[in-house]
C-alpha cells in the first residue's frame, strides 16, 4: 500500500510573523486576527505540530502562545506532567465550632476627605 500525499500547508511561519510585526507596530486588528488563526491552525493540529514548535523559536510568537493560545497545560497534559497542587488542608476535627462572630466597624459621624 502507498501512502496517501498530503498537500502542503497553506500557513507559512514568515507571513504569521509579518502579521504579529504589522500588529505590534501599527495595532492592526486584522493583521492580528489573521496571525492567530493561523497559530490556533498549527498549534491545535497534531499535522502541523512540528511547524508550529519551529515558530516559537519567535520571541514575539512565543508571546502571543503564552497569553493567548494558551499551549502550556495542553502540552504538559501531553507530556504526562502533573501539576503541583498546593499541600492539602489539615484535616477537620468532628468536635463541633462556635460560629464566627464579626465586628463591625463603629460608626463614625463623618469620613475624612480624600483630597484635603
Amino acid at each position: 500500500m502507498s501512502e496517501a500525499r498530503r498537500p502542503p500547508s497553506r500557513i507559512s511561519a514568515t507571513r504569521v510573523l509579518a502579521d504579529l510585526r504589522q500588529a505590534s507596530r501599527r495595532g492592526d486588528r486584522a493583521a492580528l486576527a489573521l496571525a492567530l488563526d493561523a497559530m490556533r491552525t498549527l498549534a491545535l493540529s497534531p499535522r502541523y505540530w512540528e511547524k508550529y514548535l519551529t515558530l516559537l523559536r519567535n520571541p514575539l510568537a512565543r508571546l502571543v502562545d503564552l497569553l493567548v493560545i494558551k499551549q502550556g497545560e495542553r502540552i504538559a497534559h501531553q507530556k504526562g506532567w502533573k501539576p503541583r497542587r498546593p499541600p492539602a488542608a489539615p484535616a477537620r476535627t468532628r468536635a463541633r465550632r462556635e460560629p464566627v462572630r464579626r465586628r463591625r466597624p463603629a460608626a463614625t459621624g463623618a469620613q475624612p476627605s480624600l483630597f484635603e
